[in-house]
């Protein structure tokens, strides 16, 4: 027998009944049913904690990454490293999910450590959900033409209005800022202009499920000079920091749910929300600077004195006039200037703060954002923008997951000091021979009386401020399975006053004007509205078919109050702002405007095998703004999509491509852009007084068959996909007919008015094509590239307006001949 150590024969015997005793439990669970079935489930309801590293193709830690249980819902994030932790039972499968990268799962099996290397997913058609409005759909799935910017793109712009951050990268969409100054607006058409009023092509804005009026509160008398559009536009107090995405709806399907608002398409902003987790506190500072980029080549002062006698030459004008002061000796010709730099030549500068707080967990999450903005201006003095947000955003949902609550609050102040009168003109027209701004003791120089001092004009002020009060909440509770009640309750409130002074000292002295004639016109403007929008939806399988459906309705008021008051006669020039103080005071504007509108609305969409596609929606609508034989009106639409690329005899092929998609759609959608009051008897004061008090005169005469504009839109369009959509290419055509036009219909002149506000049998129609081309290049832990090319050929034509030679319009339109299409000019 061989000798070994007692310790180590010790061990051996161990070791034997070990595997004794092992053999032994496992042989009678084996044989007996009941108690091995004991076991197991005893062993698998027992949890352990299961600890593993999340990591990507080139073994780089992914923070973020959401890890949950599959059969009980709970989960964790990983960590900045990539790491986490989660307690799960031996039987469990988790489940890691993050945008960007293929889901992927992962049985416990006993392990207590479970490394996951996630593939980031080129293709995000399936991942990428879309903001229809009152539903969602995947990117893959749509049947409608819907665009998306997301936040990424929007925060890598200096901008201060949301409208800017769609300039360019929106195919069909365009986008003209209104003036350079801080507080100016967008004009924005999508797929070109559908009526023939000039305001009637805004498209319909909505902020968080809250319809949002992007019609400026401003009056023309006070802001109209300095910031065309009428003042500060609303859109400026929505923070583009504080946008997670901005979705554009263009065609029928997309925006008739909409129904009487939807014509000119649809916009829908969405904030931020909270994220789960620990809770982050995130600040940025940013500053930047600005000038006019491209000044105009204009004449020097010799060019420009021949060119002013050669004018009075060919005129056969000898001796020159006497208030010819460039060329006839009274100012030096050998001066010279320019203005542009002297008056809009100055460094404008952005500041920009950013702060936010977010966190929580799975159940309840919050976000609490601030932004401060500062701009100045390029023009001499010292004017400034200065902007201040807050948002608040929380959700919270059951444990069981059956009530979902979203709460958002935005509030913005936004204060503007501009000069009210408008210095460009100056700095391209004024004589470069002009005299000196200054004189030598440093009072403004008027040169005898022969010349208008552009520095006189920055005197005259515009004060703006304005703040927005924006609340939304969102209720959603799961009946049963697939059966979800939600309703949509919103809040809004805009404020704007306004003040526009024209002191004395605006004038040359050599006229002996005293603070007796220094004006001040100030406005003050308050716009609250509501909504409740109920709905009910319901999703269920039918075999190999999905089926969502929703009805809903919309119940909306509207009231506005605008207080407008002219002001002359001050004691001194100090007291302008006070219009209290002035010796004379009138009313020009002192009204109320209530907007009611009321809606129904459903949705059915069918999904067969995710490869066939039809989506039906259908709204009745009810306005204040329309006659009361015409306040209601029907609209709906259908879409169809065929994704080619689910096939067989493409799906299972190695064929480059990977996403091939038809879709169409057809409908009719409306236009309530037309201000409130327009189909009724209306009186307005008169200038003239009778007894110290002013007159009424009639402006307006009913028409109770006052009606919608109506359009109608068709699409069709094809989607390709290649290389696992690193190649992505989108092409469609449309068509927009726009009928039934709101337009003034000349009356005789004996009847005391000069037309009549009514529906015309006229049409415009918009058709052209949009390509849009997406490649992702490269893309790498350190290094992402990726492009985007979108074009755009539009037509707009005027197809039919009956009797135009004779009408108000004869020299404004021009009907489109011989096929071509010629530009609509309007007003």
């Amino acid at each position: 027998m061989k000798k070994i150590p007692i310790y180590s024969g010790r061990n051996v015997l161990f070791a034997t009944f070990c595997l004794t005793l092992f053999s032994f439990v496992t042989t009678i669970l084996a044989a007996n049913p009941v108690l091995n079935n004991i076991y197991l489930e005893d062993f698998n309801a027992q949890q352990t904690e299961i600890n593993g590293v999340i990591t990507d193709g080139n073994r780089v830690p992914i923070p973020g990454v959401h890890i949950i249980v599959q059969s009980s819902n709970q989960g964790v994030i990983s960590n900045i490293d990539g790491s986490y932790s989660i307690d799960a039972n031996t039987n469990d499968t988790l489940v890691f999910s993050m945008l960007g990268f293929l889901t992927q799962t992962a049985a416990v099996n006993q392990r207590l450590e479970i490394n996951i290397q996630l593939q980031e997913a080129v293709t995000l058609l399936d991942e990428v959900t879309l903001n229809a409005g009152y539903y969602t759909v995947t990117e893959r799935e749509r049947t409608g033409n819907i665009s998306k910017v997301i936040q990424a793109d929007i925060e890598k712009q200096p901008i201060s209005n949301p409208l800017a951050a769609l300039q360019g990268r929106v195919a069909g969409v365009e986008i003209t800022q209104t003036s350079g100054v801080p507080g100016a607006g967008f004009l924005i058409k999508i797929r070109g202009q559908n009526s023939i009023r000039s305001g009637g092509n805004e498209p319909l804005y909505i902020i968080d499920g809250v319809p949002y009026a992007s019609s400026t509160l401003g009056d023309l008398q006070t802001s109209g000079v300095i910031i065309p559009g009428l003042g500060i536009s609303p859109l400026n107090n929505i923070n583009p920091t504080d946008i997670e995405r901005i979705e554009i709806l263009k065609d029928a399907d997309a925006t008739a749910i909409y129904g009487s608002r939807g014509a000119n398409g649809v916009v829908l902003i969405t904030t931020k929300k909270g994220e789960v987790g620990d809770t982050k506190f995130n600040l940025n500072v940013s500053t930047g600077f600005g000038s006019v980029a491209n000044k105009m080549d204009l004449l020097n002062t010799s060019e420009y004195v021949a060119m002013r006698r050669k004018a009075f030459a060919n005129d056969g004008i000898s001796p020159l006039p006497f208030n010819a002061y460039d060329i006839n000796g009274t100012w030096d010709e050998e001066r010279e200037t320019d203005w542009q730099k002297v008056l809009i030549g100055k460094t404008a500068y952005l500041t920009n703060i950013q702060g936010s707080l977010s966190g929580g967990s799975e159940q309840t999450s919050f976000l609490l954002s601030g932004n401060y903005n500062r701009q100045t201006t390029v023009f001499p003095g010292d004017y400034k923008n200065n902007k201040v947000s807050v948002l608040a955003n929380v959700q919270h949902r059951t444990k069981n997951d059956r009530l979902n609550i979203q709460f958002s609050a935005n509030f913005t102040t936004d204060d503007n000091t501009l000069p009210s009168a408008n210095v460009v003109s100056p700095a391209l027209q004024l004589a470069p021979n002009a005299p000196e701004l200054y004189n030598t003791d440093g009072s403004i120089n008027w040169e005898n009386s022969t010349w208008v001092n552009p520095l006189s004009q920055l005197e005259s002020k515009y004060l703006g401020n304005a703040s927005t009060l924006l609340a939304n909440t969102k209720l959603n509770y799961r009946v049963i399975e697939g059966l979800h009640l939600i309703t949509n309750l919103g809040f809004t409130q805009s404020h704007l006053r306004e003040l526009r002074t024209i002191p004395s000292t605006t004038f040359d002295p050599a006229y002996g004007l005293g603070s007796d004639i220094s004006t001040a016109i100030h406005n003050t403007t308050d716009r609250k509205s509501w909504i409740i929008e109920p709905q009910l939806h319901w999703t269920f399988n039918l075999n190999k078919t999905k089926i969502s459906s929703l009805v809903g309705g919309t119940f909306q008021e509207q009231k506005s109050n605008r207080l407008s008051q002219y002001a002359y006669g001050f004691t001194n020039n100090n007291l302008i702002e006070n219009i209290a103080a002035a010796a004379n005071l009138f009313i020009l504007d002192n009204s109320e405007i209530h907007y009611r509108y009321n809606a129904f609305f459903g949705r059915i969409n069918l999904n067969h095998k995710g490869t066939y596609l039809l989506n039906l929606t259908w709204r009745r609508d009810g306005s204040s703004r329309f006659g009361p034989n015409k306040k209601f009106s029907n609209f709906g639409a259908v879409g169809a999509a065929w994704i080619f690329s689910n096939e067989s005899f493409l799906k299972n092929s190695n064929s480059f491509l990977s996403f091939g998609k038809l879709r169409g759609s057809y409908g009719t959608s409306g236009n309530d852009q037309i201000g409130d009051y327009q189909y009724l008897d209306t009186y307005s004061f008169g200038t003239s007084t009778y007894q110290n008090s002013n007159g009424l005169r009639p402006t307006r005469l009913y028409n109770p068959n006052f009606s919608w504009e109506k359009n109608e839109k068709l699409e069709f369009a094809l989607e390709l996909g290649f290389l696992k959509d690193r190649i992505f290419i989108s092409s469609s055509y449309y068509r927009n007919k726009s009928s039934n036009q709101l337009i003034g219909i000349p009356l005789p002149g004996t009847t005391g008015f000069s037309s009549l506000n009514a529906n015309f049998d006229a049409t415009i129609q918009n058709t052209g094509w949009e390509l849009e081309l997406n490649t992702t290049n490269i893309a790498h832990k350190n290094v992402r590239w990726s492009t985007a090319f979108n074009l755009t050929i539009p037509k707009n034509k005027l197809v039919a307006f009956p009797n135009l030679d004779g009408s108000t319009y004869a020299n404004l339109l021009v009907i489109a001949k011989n096929g071509y299409s010629i530009p609509l000019k309007t007003d």
